[in-house]
């Protein structure tokens, strides 16, 4: 699928990002944010850290987005996995697929993101999380600007330690009491008090969206309405998590190792300049959490 990180995220329009979607709009490239409006099961509700925030359906949002890609003429390969560039100098010529294809280009656009693959969510996190980006289905991530002699910048989320955890979890609503399910659908987001032997505030230092990093996150479980539940925290243990009242047979349905893990991040930002240009290289772009240690996916847009 298209979209990466996208297919689970499902916050838009929050805080700041409302003026900078405003300002995509006018500037006439606010393509993605008019789909994901049009996606959005709740519009301007308020949570811990956030307010006026839109929630896009993330089960409807990626065949929305490859619809209107197609629409434009532009051509997707889909299970296609690039692995390797042919370089002139300082420009790029092609790139090469893992079953051998060879595909020439003017300019191309790095969006590998900075997930993965399992190696680092071993080496950095607590193991493959078995995420939406599915590195064991598909093979891992190749970073192709440091295929063409650009060494990638990483970030740390503390001393030595690269990287730094995806912020949520996905939980089946099917799984969950029926009163918390009519409250969510209704208003969008569940605030539901952590008991007190439970509350791990050092957990808030692992997150890449900092912006949760609020003791509120560690006292309460905040949960939203994206499709699934989302479940603001990197992970939660299961059994803990079926302590509370209402989650006492609920599932992880994103990751799959919720209750230990999730993917890791920031461990491959190409460096560029402000037109998004990769330094070093004549014809190569970056775009999405490629370009930056940015905090989710909407800056990524």
């Amino acid at each position: 699928m298209i979209l990466g990180l996208g297919n689970v995220g499902g916050i838009m329009r929050n805080n700041g990002r409302y003026t900078a979607s405003e300002e995509l709009m006018a500037l006439g490239c606010g393509d993605l944010i008019n789909i994901t409006d049009e996606n959005s099961r709740h519009k301007n509700i308020d949570f811990p850290g956030h307010k006026h925030a839109w929630l896009y359906d993330v089960n409807t949002i990626e065949p929305a987005v490859r619809d209107y890609v197609r629409s434009m003429g532009i051509k997707i390969n889909l299970i296609s996995r690039v692995i390797d560039v042919k370089k002139d100098g300082n420009k790029i010529k092609g790139i090469y697929l893992s079953d051998g294809t060879y595909v020439e280009g003017d300019v191309f656009i790095e969006t590998t993101g900075s997930t993965g693959p399992m190696g680092n969510c071993l080496r950095y996190g607590n193991g493959c999380s078995m995420c939406i980006l599915r590195c064991p289905a598909f093979g891992p991530r190749i970073s192709l600007s440091q295929r063409a002699g650009i060494d990638d910048l990483q970030g740390e989320r503390k001393e030595d330690v690269l990287g730094a955890f995806s912020g949520s979890c996905k939980l089946s609503k099917d799984t969950m009491s029926k009163e918390l399910v009519d409250e969510l659908e209704k208003t969008g987001v569940l605030v539901l008090k952590v008991p007190k032997e439970d509350i791990n505030l050092d957990k808030l230092q692992i997150k890449v969206c900092q912006q949760y990093a609020l003791r509120e996150f560690a006292e309460n479980i905040v949960v939203l309405d994206t499709g699934h539940a989302k479940l603001m925290t990197c992970y939660y243990p299961l059994e803990k998590l079926r302590k509370i009242k209402g989650l006492e047979k609920v599932k992880y349905v994103d990751p799959y190792a919720g209750g230990k893990g999730n993917s890791v991040r920031y461990l491959s930002v190409a460096p560029r300049t402000d037109d998004m240009k990769i330094k070093g290289l004549d014809n190569m772009f970056c775009a999405g959490e490629k370009s930056g240690l940015f905090v989710g996916h909407t800056e990524a847009c």
